[in-house]
């Protein structure tokens, strides 16, 4: 039998290890405004300070996971993908490499203001990229953190360009206080931006186009201005006054050892959360993967093994791991809270 944590070559991988889930091996970026929470919390080890995010389901090219167990281990997932399309199911978007990316993000401080253009805007001007609308999972917040979410009132170009002009432009933008577990959908030209304080599980499509309206006169480490792309901005951004953003009704479904809460679905992407509990269960819970699309598990909270066929892979607080869609049968044990995130 075969390790989970061996390698091989991808002539040498016997059929029966197809199809199996492993974990993946996240890249960081060291954004100015990130901290330490994801090596503090998330254990990490990742060497870079500040380190702002992690890139924990990526085959963008800016950020490759990689395979860090099974028969793949030291690949990365796009190259993984390109071997194995069937991997990625028979969604009708599936394609090269995934649609989606995931990522934990540590707010030390405020983000930029920005907004990112949706998927026809960024084909014609962004060399054929997608555009990017993303969810946020809040995982943790300080009692005083909030994320802007559009502006108060119906508003125009030339007001917002004179504000940015004049460094007014937050009175214009509406401030929204966050607690841990408040999920918040970003569509595409929606203004917005991550307050301090807050850490974050975002699901987008992969895509990597930010334009900053505002950056609160901020200078990289070279002591140069950070670019800002305020023309692109007001282009593809919503000027409408937006709805304050409110919680919605969310409703657990039990079952024995687990309840999941269906937090979003929209045609990018579907999340749930996994509330995994297995101490006085006799019977692990069974893990439904389908045909149509892979599966992406970020947990969030405890620790807890997968079984397979004749192997298990443990996983812990922060571990990100890939399923193949028509995986294996997978059972899964333990004590934790993850993220479910199929398409």
């Amino acid at each position: 039998m075969t390790s989970k944590n061996s390698t091989l070559s991808p002539e040498r991988i016997p059929a029966q290890f197809h199809s199996r889930p492993f974990l993946l091996s996240p890249v960081g970026k060291d954004f100015l405004w990130g901290g330490t929470r994801l090596n503090d919390d998330f254990a990490k080890g990742i060497d870079l300070h500040p380190l702002a995010e992690t890139w924990e389901c990526s085959t963008h090219p800016d950020g490759l996971s990689v395979a860090a167990t099974g028969a793949f281990k030291g690949r990365t997932l796009l190259d993984v993908l390109e071997e194995h399309p069937e991997y990625l199911g028979t969604h009708p978007r599936a394609g090269k490499g995934l649609p989606i990316l995931m990522k934990l993000i540590d707010a030390k401080k405020d983000l930029s203001v920005q907004v990112h253009p949706d998927d026809d805007y960024a084909k014609k001007y962004e060399n054929g990229s997608l555009g990017k609308t993303e969810l946020w999972y809040v995982l943790d917040a300080t009692k005083d953190a909030k994320l802007i979410y559009g502006f108060y009132n119906d508003t125009d170009e030339e007001t917002i360009r004179r504000s940015l002009a004049e460094g007014t432009v937050e009175k214009y933008l509406q401030k929204v206080p966050i607690r841990k577990g408040d999920v918040f959908f970003i569509p595409a030209g929606q203004v917005h931006a991550i307050g301090a304080g807050a850490l974050i599980a975002e699901i987008q499509e992969s895509s990597n186009l930010t334009y900053r309206m505002y950056d609160y006169d901020r200078v990289d480490k070279n002591g140069k201005p950070r670019a800002l792309q305020i023309e692109k901005a007001l282009q593809v951004a919503n000027l409408k006054s937006s709805a304050e953003p409110r919680q919605p009704m969310r409703t657990l479904k039990f079952r024995p050892g687990a309840a999941v809460e269906l937090l979003c679905r929209c045609k990018y992407f579907e999340v749930s959360r996994l509330l995994l509990n297995t101490e006085r269960v006799r019977e692990m819970v069974m893990l439904q993967a389908g045909r149509n699309s892979f599966e992406v598990l970020l947990c969030t909270e405890g620790c807890g093994i997968l079984f397979f066929e004749e192997d298990s892979l443990p996983f812990y607080k922060g571990d990100c791991i890939f399923i193949p869609a028509a995986s294996v049968p997978i059972r899964i044990h333990g004590k934790a809270q993850l993220l479910e995130v199929s398409c």
